[in-house]
């Protein structure tokens, strides 16, 4: 019998190998560019931090002291008008006392404990009245003030309008040294735009006499955006 010659996978397997491959998409010309937008504002939001630390012998007497002390400020800030609502309390803490600079194993010497709460003040111009509260009742410890705006997020929209505004304004300047008009935005993306959380440290010694200067928060915004670009009809 006479055997067939095996043209047929030959052939199909050239035209295998000879098949062009896909064609690599092309991206539209484009101008990309970054826009920039700052609001400032005052803030209008303010969180206080302070709280009492008490020590004792027994940790049964640092803690009974303790709450005793806390007791007298939260009263105080509820007699200065300060809603239940608006009084986190931030640590909680009770730790032994070890005497210092011995060799070896150092015995406990007393217990610390600590109370800290975290105001939220709804009226900025009053942070100094409450921090007076606070000292006043016997508070010990004031960590901190933070400063903040209550509306960031419409305040940052207002930004946003302006970030983009300031893209377009740089893309058509590039658009018109190279001699071509702009299109419709490829892509938009944004960057960082949290707004600031500034700390302000103050300690328990200076706070009932030092003034408190609220400022302004800048709030800003970045945003990198691509035009298609066409030539010039």
């Amino acid at each position: 019998m006479k055997q067939r010659p095996v043209f047929a996978g030959a052939i199909a397997a050239v035209t295998l190998f000879a098949a062009p491959a896909p064609a690599q998409t092309v991206p539209p010309p484009a101008i990309s560019v970054t826009g920039e937008a700052n609001v400032s504002v005052p803030p209008d939001l303010a969180l206080v931090d302070g709280g009492v630390t008490s020590e004792a012998k027994t940790a049964r007497e640092a803690s009974d002291a303790n709450n005793t002390a806390m007791g007298k400020v939260l009263q105080a800030l509820k007699a200065a008008g300060i809603d239940q609502k608006d009084v986190q309390t931030s640590r909680l803490s009770l730790q032994p006392q070890y005497a210092p600079n011995r060799p070896g194993p150092s015995p406990v010497v007393g217990y610390r404990a600590s109370n800290r709460v975290t105001i939220r003040v709804r009226d900025v111009s009053k942070v100094a009245n409450v921090i007076d509260t606070l000292v006043g009742a016997g508070a010990n410890e004031i960590g901190g003030i933070n400063f903040m705006v209550s509306q960031a997020s419409k305040l940052l929209d207002e930004a946003r309008d302006k970030a983009v505004a300031d893209a377009r304004r740089k893309a058509e300047i590039y658009a018109k040294a190279a001699g071509v008009t702009l299109g419709a935005p490829l892509s938009i993306s944004e960057e960082g735009s949290a707004p600031p959380m500034p700390y302000r440290k103050m300690s328990a010694g200076m706070v009932a006499s030092a003034p408190v200067a609220q400022g302004e928060e800048t709030l800003s915004v970045t945003v990198s955006v691509s035009w298609a670009i066409k030539p010039k009809e």
